[in-house]
């Protein structure tokens, strides 16, 4: 009779673990309840923004132009024939003034590069310089033995020299890059 509860016990009890839902099957369904509670509240973020359509924007119109304001009357035409000349007189004066600091920035760019190019020109002539000194100095052995000392004040020199081109040069380009980041940042696109 013992047997028998126990086996009955066992059967109810197996019986109601199949029943029982995982714990994966608890959060999946409560982030769907979740899902379902939330979908008035949307959050747009980069991967569902709507790429086809154009966002709207909120605040004020465009300004009206002179044209449109100014009364139709005779004093309202003639008015409006002095603002039109004065807007355009702006216009071209503007258009004017861009185009000098364009120019003036180009110069500038210009004049920082033939800086770098001639730079870059002399360290180039230094290296060579020295690479034939040493294939000189290293070719002849019995010179080498007898101007040891001679060349090795020179070997020195030379290097001190192309290392200080070399920050020279590096420096007028570190230059180029900060005036041509200026002229982009004032406006002006480079082109090379």
């Amino acid at each position: 009779m013992k047997r028998t509860i126990w086996i009955a016990i066992g059967v109810i009890l197996m019986g109601s673990g199949a029943f029982a839902q995982s714990l994966g099957e608890v959060a999946r369904s409560n982030r769907k309840e979740k899902a379902h509670q939330t979908a008035p509240n949307h959050q747009y973020d980069n991967d569902n923004l709507p790429k086809s359509e154009h966002l709207s924007v909120v605040g004020p119109a465009p300004s009206i132009t002179a044209n449109a304001s100014n009364p139709t009357s005779d004093g309202g035409a003639q008015t409006q024939a002095t603002t039109q000349g004065t807007s355009t007189e702006d216009r071209k004066a503007a258009a004017e003034e861009r185009q000098r600091a364009a120019d003036e920035w180009k110069n500038k760019l210009e004049d920082q590069k033939q800086k770098v190019a001639s730079l870059s020109h002399e360290l180039e002539l230094t290296q060579r310089e020295y690479r034939l000194r040493a294939v000189a100095m290293y070719s002849d052995a019995g010179n080498r033995l007898r101007n040891a000392s001679a060349w090795d004040k020179e070997d020195a020199d030379f290097k001190k020299q192309l290392e200080e081109k070399q920050k020279a040069v590096d420096a007028a380009k570190q230059d180029l890059d900060n005036l041509t980041e200026k002229a982009r940042k004032a406006g002006i696109r480079e082109r090379e």
